[in-house]
């Protein structure tokens, strides 16, 4: 069976991807939050948009591996992502929709730089055939969602995480998939509480863990 994570140009795109993350952002994070993470460093607001407008915020590279595998697994005819940003968790999203040989992704950015960015890469990584990066802001462009759908990757700004559920929700097949990145970093605690209680909650119908794959993952699964 195919693994386009393993083979060029995939593997070739992400290694660049990850390695310019690792290098780029921990000094835009520095001068954003402070070196420990605690406060808002003293920029402007405008500062701050080309601040984060320079961030790739990665999923880790053990959380791409378990998104690729999942869907690999699942075989979900439409994912949806929210939070492109450059590409990195797309790209795996896009690499095992392409080998299960079926399927689509629907991913958002609401940087439109960023999205443009994004489908550069995909289009290196070979993998621009089975993605659609929308440009804007998520509840406009996904309001509109008709198919079902069968994965879900939350990924941008967590205090919306539950919000944008809700919204897609509806089309949610049965045993759908639902992902949410970063959910164990202490600095988006308050921002997850009410999505985690969601999840988590058995009569949300929702069958919920939590994957110590980077800053957590939790994995929940439309049961009803």
């Amino acid at each position: 069976m195919p693994n386009s994570l393993a083979t060029s140009p995939a593997r070739d795109v992400l290694d660049r991807l990850f390695t310019a993350a690792e290098q780029g952002d921990p000094p835009i994070l520095a001068t954003l939050f402070g070196n420990h993470g605690e406060k808002l460093g003293r920029v402007t607001a405008s500062e701050q948009a080309e601040l984060f407008g320079e961030l790739y915020i990665p999923v880790s590279r053990e959380t791409g591996q378990l998104l690729y595998s999942l869907i690999r697994a699942g075989r979900p005819q439409t994912v949806v992502e929210f939070g492109a940003s450059f590409g990195i968790a797309t790209i795996h999203l896009a690499a095992a929709v392409k080998d299960n040989g079926t399927g689509r992704v629907i991913s958002t950015e609401l940087n439109a730089a960023k999205a443009q960015r994004a489908r550069d890469n995909l289009a290196e990584a070979g993998l621009a055939d089975v993605v659609d990066v929308v440009a804007g802001d998520a509840f406009e462009t996904l309001a509109a969602l008709d198919d079902p759908v069968g994965f879900v990757l939350l990924d941008g700004w967590k205090n919306l995480y539950l919000d944008l559920l809700k919204l897609i929700e509806p089309r949610l097949t049965p045993g759908a998939m639902v992902v949410a990145d970063d959910t164990e970093a202490d600095s988006f605690t308050a921002q997850l509480a009410g999505y985690l209680g969601y999840v988590r909650n058995p009569a949300s119908g929702y069958v919920s863990v939590t994957f110590p794959a980077g800053d957590g993952v939790e994995v929940s699964c439309r049961a009803a």
